[in-house]
């Protein structure tokens, strides 16, 4: 890709999945890499992994709480000289029955993928203001957040409100030089989804891929990491304020 040569990207949910193959892909294109996760462990397991291809480091901290927010944004400037690119990836998700779902479990899902997106979106969007010379926000988002899912209701409205949360913030920092859009992948073969297809059976999950996706397979997480690439890049340089739909047709079918 075009222009991601040198650039400073900070990807939080960057320990493992979708975000560990982003942080790879930038590597690739030459970037200079901190990830965040939420497992100290995995971040230095995965920083270990990634250093043979380029510049990178990690942090641990929970973007659901400003201090943690605070360390990880000021962490990721301080190693690399100031930011260039967020990809503002960290999330959660778990399967539930809309009337089974308590109060606690609402907040939980809210508070990382919605109040998690928003916290570290605005500290960094902060930075990029004082830097002057724009950036580049990139919000993960889903299907989900397009469409209804049974079982997921608190999944589905935080995915929703960060659509509306991307576009909000196209709105305002576009004249800061500021892009800002929304990745929405479909069904992805990541440890997180993984790990709810295990209470389903591999069958339920082989008659989804060949019902719900056209193109009869889940996603890959390097196809995300190379939609993720592109919305930063030069390439990319007039697209704002949308979301890029990963999901291999899954949301053309009725």
């Amino acid at each position: 890709m075009r222009g991601l040569a040198g650039k400073r990207v900070l990807v939080s949910g960057g320990s493992s999945g979708i975000g560990a193959a982003t942080a790879r892909r930038f590597l690739q294109e030459g970037s200079r890499v901190v990830i965040g996760g939420l497992d100290p462990g995995e971040v230095d397991r995965t920083v270990a992994e990634l250093a043979p291809l380029g510049e990178v480091s990690g942090l641990a901290g929970d973007v659901s709480s400003e201090t943690g927010v605070d360390r990880l944004v000021g962490g990721a400037v301080a190693a690399l000289g100031g930011l260039d690119v967020l990809v503002n990836n960290a999330g959660t998700a778990w399967r539930e029955p809309f009337l089974d779902i308590t109060a606690e479990h609402w907040d939980k899902i809210i508070s990382v993928n919605l109040r998690g997106m928003f916290l570290v979106a605005q500290a960094v969007a902060r930075r990029l203001v004082a830097q002057g010379g724009g950036g580049v926000i990139l919000n993960m988002s889903s299907t989900n957040g397009i469409g209804g899912e049974a079982d997921y209701a608190h999944y589905n409205a935080s995915k929703g409100g960060v659509l509306l949360l991307t576009r909000t913030m196209a709105v305002e920092l576009g004249r800061h030089g500021i892009r800002v859009n929304a990745l929405c992948p479909g069904y992805i073969r990541t440890p997180l989804n993984s790990a709810i297809a295990a209470g389903l059976g591999e069958e339920f999950v082989s008659a989804y891929e060949r019902e719900h996706i056209p193109l009869g397979r889940a996603g890959l997480a390097e196809e995300v990491a190379a939609g993720y690439a592109f919305l930063a890049s030069d390439d990319a340089a007039f697209v704002h304020g949308t979301e890029l739909v990963i999901d291999g047709g899954q949301l053309a079918v009725m």
